[in-house]
């Protein structure tokens, strides 16, 4: 089924592209949430508009995210762990754990977009990257001290 695409879409495509989907999830998600509408003709001649409007949203969200990235630049977390006798943590601090700890910062990001190699299970000073978007990133700093 071909639909015309009123928002962006992670690995689907940007609003107003006229992408080809199947038809149980062009039915059953994309129309009902109106993220999309058929592409009909009166519809098609429609995109430019569509996609004027989605550039002028593209463009405010990211001069939004820009300097919510500057904001957290400065951001420094502090967890406190106990360990064992090597320095080992007992547990890890994971990126939900990092979440929680931004939202008390006032800053609301998703799991998702903390991007960690794996989890910190040792003492110290460790840079965590969040990603915004895919171009707009922010590093943090996380300390891990003992208890």
């Amino acid at each position: 089924m071909k639909i015309i695409l009123l928002r962006d879409i992670h690995k689907l495509g940007l609003a107003g592209d006229i992408v080809k989907v199947a038809n149980g999830y062009a039915r059953n998600y994309l129309l009902p949430k109106n993220f999309a509408i058929l592409a009909t003709k009166g519809n098609v001649l429609k995109v430019e508009k569509i996609k004027q409007e989605a550039e002028k949203e593209r463009t405010v969200i990211k001069t939004e995210q820009k300097e919510l990235a500057e904001k957290m630049n400065v951001i420094i977390l502090t967890f406190k762990r106990k360990i064992d006798e090597n320095e080992h943590l007992y547990g890890s601090v994971s990126e939900v754990d990092i979440q929680k700890e931004l939202k008390n910062a006032g800053f609301d990001v998703s799991k998702s977009n903390i991007k960690m190699e794996k989890h910190i299970k040792e003492l110290g000073s460790f840079d965590v990257e969040i990603a915004l978007t895919s171009d707009i990133r922010s590093k943090i700093k996380v300390n891990v001290e003992k208890e």
